[in-house]
């Protein structure tokens, strides 16, 4: 194609002296009628070329001993005219002759595309109809500069112009260039409202997916002009005013308006707010046979006296549909009955259940699904085809697919299904009253991560990380991981593999292999842990799951420094660790990756001492409760500890809690807890607890380009090391708490989080830590 385009731009002043296309054709004579009809002895076919003159003929519709007058000629002109592939077309009468004369079309030799800088040749082809060895008509063309021209517009180029040029060349062929104007980018310099009273211009430009034009919209195309985009402002709108009220609102018109230089444009909405109304008298009444309607008013989250919500109306619709779901109705009708008193501002609604048969799963269908096999999707439905449907398996079942974390949007749909009563006996496929089809379209992201870790503490130590993951190996949902982290006292080296299903059971199997070298941070010795770990994890009930795991590792204390506290020293050498241990998760979280609503608590014990030099009983308790706010306000709560137990001899320093770092943001890794006051040596910890409270939220106008921020606050402590002797120990117990903020940027390269914290109390020798920072990205 490039060779091509220098041919043409060679011969441009060319083309345009000698071979300028139009008209591509000389008109034919008008055709040459008699208003007496005579009969036809002949039908001849003149200037044909590619098609076969018998064709012609069949098109004319005309036939030896046919008589024809004016209005059959004028039929078989509009016959020819309509297939396309003539330029123009004569009929005339000579003798008894009917005589045809047609130009053909020329032939689309090749195609090509000048000046398109912003827009790849490929997405331009991909619009137009027109393709080489296809006929060309004039019609054609200004069909494909409509949609090259449309091209341009939703890539927000509105003063982009397109021009064709034709260049004929022998055996009736052309060659076709579409010369682009692609003009600058058109953006939306303003967004005006007229009528609001209540919420002001800036809140309601928060509302809509239109922006206005500003530098750093440099990811995002909110502030280019898309119609389609301004209309579903309109709505964003309406549910708006539904939900804080307003149930009269409606929006007049919104209006686009381009400017003289065609390069903004300045948006108008006019709207009507209405008035304001409260919720009245809300019922339930239903048909269901052995349902009880007061059992399902504490699903209503509608509540007289407060304000109208159009959300909340749906949300009790929903919990309603819900609950029914579990009875095996899948078509249930929920229907509010509103009743409006515009007088008292009020709106009383009565929900009316109407009965609905039992249904049952016919058959399940997933499409989008193109590296991720079929099976991968269907173990985690809860639902088989066969079954008696269930709206609350369905709802859980799309939680679960999109917890895989393997596709970027998953849409489940129900309607009825297929009964073949040919394969009963019958005659007709019709619909069944009790069966339905089940859609699982879902859409796949990437779920190759390359993420890379930076760490800074007060002391100076700067660290990186780097992991290589695969969520969805060949698409069979394995997980395969290895990591690797390099700092002045860190590196560890991680290999982890799970298969999600094994032996083709609900049975998570994985095994961890690694090496981890480490110098403490605010301890004076290094520890080098070589070992592996052999897990499996199977389901309890739907949100209940237990693990069990085994792991057989090599602790060697090290480089051990001659100023080291002496219960350091102690320690020094290898110890060899077998233990099994088990966790127990119960997850109510509507997400695993980004929850807000829902908790998760999770319960871990290791018994160390069979065989191996160490004996001990470990337990972790972690919670952690997320719920929103307001808006896209998250709050949560989350706590954890731990508690490890010797048995019949002294907790090792390797297996003690050291906490600090992201686990205690203000403080840094091992900056808390028990130290010897000698050396200022940390010594870790038997008994510890973090609870934290955190609030986030997106960034006023930086919320489209993923920018959140947080506050928190963090009450914990370490205590009891477990030494045969307490002289020289610190060790207060005492709770410590520190405060600060963090911002973070879902970024196009992957996430990225700053941290800053403050120790509001910490004890004399504690260490402390006011900044942390790191990124990511994935591919």
């Amino acid at each position: 194609m490039s060779t091509f385009r220098r041919t043409l731009g060679g011969c441009r002043a060319f083309v345009a002296a000698a071979l300028v296309v139009v008209p591509l054709m000389t008109p034919l004579p008008a055709v040459a009628q008699s208003d007496a009809s005579f009969v036809v002895g002949e039908v001849l076919v003149r200037g044909s070329q590619r098609i076969e003159e018998g064709t012609v003929r069949s098109y004319v519709g005309v036939a030896v001993g046919d008589r024809v007058g004016a209005s059959e000629i004028d039929e078989a002109l509009k016959s020819l005219y309509a297939t396309g592939l003539f330029a123009d077309i004569g009929i005339h009468r000579e003798g008894d002759a009917l005589v045809v004369d047609v130009i053909e079309n020329p032939i689309v030799n090749r195609l090509a595309f000048e000046g398109n800088r912003r827009i790849e040749d490929e997405s331009l082809e991909a619009e137009v109809q027109l393709r080489p060895r296809i006929v060309y008509t004039r019609s054609r063309v200004q069909g494909d500069v409509q949609r090259l021209v449309q091209v341009y517009r939703r890539s927000g180029r509105f003063a982009a112009t397109v021009e064709p040029k034709v260049i004929r060349l022998p055996q009736n062929r052309v060659d076709l260039v579409f010369e682009i104007s692609e003009g600058p980018l058109t953006e939306i310099r303003k967004i005006s409202f007229i009528g609001n009273r209540i919420f002001s211009d800036r809140r309601l430009r928060s509302v809509i997916s239109t922006k206005e034009s500003r530098w750093y919209r440099f990811f995002t195309s909110a502030d280019k002009y898309d119609p389609d985009r301004l209309n579903f402002d309109r709505e964003l709108l309406r549910r708006h005013y539904l939900a804080n009220g307003y149930a009269d609102f409606r929006v007049i018109s919104a209006v686009a308006e381009l400017d003289r230089n065609r390069a903004d444009f300045f948006v108008t909405i006019a709207i009507e707010e209405g008035e304001h109304y409260t919720f009245g008298d809300i019922d339930l009444s239903t048909e269901l046979r052995g349902v009880d309607t007061e059992t399902l008013r504490p699903l209503l989250t509608t509540v007289p006296g407060e304000t109208y919500d159009a959300d909340k109306v749906e949300d009790s619709i929903q919990e309603l549909t819900f609950e029914l779901g579990r009875l095996g109705y899948a078509f249930v009708d929920v229907r509010p009955q509103i009743d409006r008193d515009r007088e008292e501002r009020r709106i009383s609604i009565n929900y009316n259940i109407d009965e609905g048969p039992r249904v049952y799963v016919d058959r399940i269908d997933i499409v989008g699904n193109i590296r991720t096999l079929d099976r991968v999707v269907r173990r985690e439905m809860r639902l088989a085809e066969g079954d008696a449907f269930n709206a609350a398996k369905l709802r859980r079942s799309r939680q679960r697919i999109q917890g895989l974390g393997f596709f970027q949007k998953v849409e489940v749909r129900d309607e009825k299904g297929l009964l073949d009563r040919k394969a009963l006996g019958g005659a007709d496929d019709t619909f069944a009253d009790d069966r339905t089809s089940i859609t699982i379209e879902v859409e796949e992201q990437s779920t190759g991560e390359l993420s890379f870790g930076v760490g800074y503490s007060s002391s100076d130590q700067v660290g990186g990380e780097i992991s290589i993951r695969e969520r969805n190996l060949l698409g069979r949902g394995q997980d395969l991981r290895l990591s690797l982290a390099v700092s002045k006292r860190r590196q560890d080296i991680d290999l982890a593999f799970t298969e999600p299903y094994f032996l083709n059971r609900d049975l998570a199997a994985g095994i961890d292999v690694f090496n981890r070298k480490r110098e403490q941070e605010n301890a004076s010795f290094k520890r080098d842990s070589t070992g592996f770990t052999l897990r499996a994890g199977y389901p309890f009930a739907e949100r209940l799951r237990h693990a069990v795991r085994y792991t057989l590792r090599d602790d060697r204390i090290e480089d051990v420094e001659a100023t080291a506290s002496r219960f350091i020293k102690d320690q020094e050498g290898t110890r060899l660790s077998s233990s099994i241990g088990h966790t127990v998760t119960y997850d109510l979280r509507d997400s695993r990756f980004l929850p807000t609503e829902g908790y998760v608590v999770r319960f871990a014990q290791d018994l160390a001492g069979l065989g191996g030099d160490v004996h001990y009983l470990r337990h972790r308790l972690d919670y952690a409760y997320h719920r929103r706010l307001w808006r896209d306000w998250i709050g949560t709560l989350a706590l954890e500890e731990g508690h490890i137990l010797g048995l019949g001899e002294r907790v090792a320093l390797a297996d003690r809690f050291f906490i600090g770092g992201n686990s205690f943001r203000g403080f840094a890794v091992g900056g808390v807890g028990p130290r010897d006051t000698r050396t200022l040596d940390s010594l870790g910890g038997t008994v510890y607890y973090v609870g934290t409270s955190e609030v986030s939220a997106p960034l006023g106008n930086l919320r489209e380009l993923g920018f959140f921020g947080s506050l928190f606050l963090h009450v914990g402590s370490l205590a009891e090391p477990d030494l045969v002797s307490e002289e020289n120990v610190f060790d207060s117990g005492k709770p410590r708490m520190s405060t600060g903020f963090g911002f973070s940027w879902r970024s196009p390269l992957g996430p990225i989080r700053t941290d800053f914290a403050w120790a509001l109390k910490k004890e004399p020798l504690d260490r402390d830590e006011v900044f942390r920072f790191s990124f990511g990205t994935r591919f």
